[in-house]
């Protein structure tokens, strides 16, 4: 029972993720981070099995390091969405293929455009305005369809994902209580407090 939203506004992509790690019935722990880092500009929400997800994160995090050290400029994020779809697509045709799904935003400081894109665990890849995965998602996507501005301010984002997580603690049999919530922009990334 795991959920995540992103929403790209004006200049900016917010993502958040649920902070509960739990397996079939039972909740071990309420503060897991399901975020990674990857670059100064580019964050990414996982989920899925738990073994898989950390180890796909930590992989997907340390060669995007990687090709960073070696070519001395960070991807945009439309190549590192590319590469982790064809990391996922791989994995997929080999005997040990990973169960992730994936939202990862980026600001492009090149084009100064916001970006977000939507994976899942077969190796689609879409760019996407707005997108959720988990249970959540049956909520959140309508209204994130209707509320969803993309000139909208940082504030009016972050007002925007509060109605979603409400929706969700709402109606949702599960109590997902705290999410973590990053913004991306042109500053870099950054925790925000709802």
């Amino acid at each position: 029972m795991e959920c995540s939203f992103a929403i790209t506004g004006k200049d900016y992509v917010l993502v958040a993720s649920d902070t509960n790690a739990a397996r079939s019935i039972i909740k071990m722990k309420s503060d897991e981070d399901k975020t990674k880092i990857l670059s100064p500009h580019l964050v990414m929400t996982y989920s899925g099995e738990p073994g898989d997800t950390v180890q796909f994160a930590e992989y997907v995090e340390r060669n995007i390091r990687l090709q960073h050290i070696r070519n001395i400029h960070e991807l945009r994020p439309s190549s590192s969405a590319a590469w982790i779809r064809r990391s996922l697509a791989d994995s997929l045709r080999s005997r040990h293929p990973y169960s992730v799904n994936l939202l990862l935003g980026g600001y492009d400081v090149a084009t100064d455009t916001p970006k977000l894109y939507w994976i899942d665990y077969l190796g689609t890849l879409a760019e996407v305005p707005f997108a959720a995965h988990g249970y959540g998602s049956y909520f959140a996507l309508s209204l994130l369809d209707r509320y969803h501005n993309p000139e909208a301010s940082l504030e009016e984002g972050v007002e925007t994902l509060k109605r979603c997580i409400t929706e969700v603690q709402t109606r949702l049999v599960v109590n997902l209580e705290k999410f973590k919530v990053r913004v991306v922009d042109k500053d870099g990334v950054r925790e925000i407090e709802l």
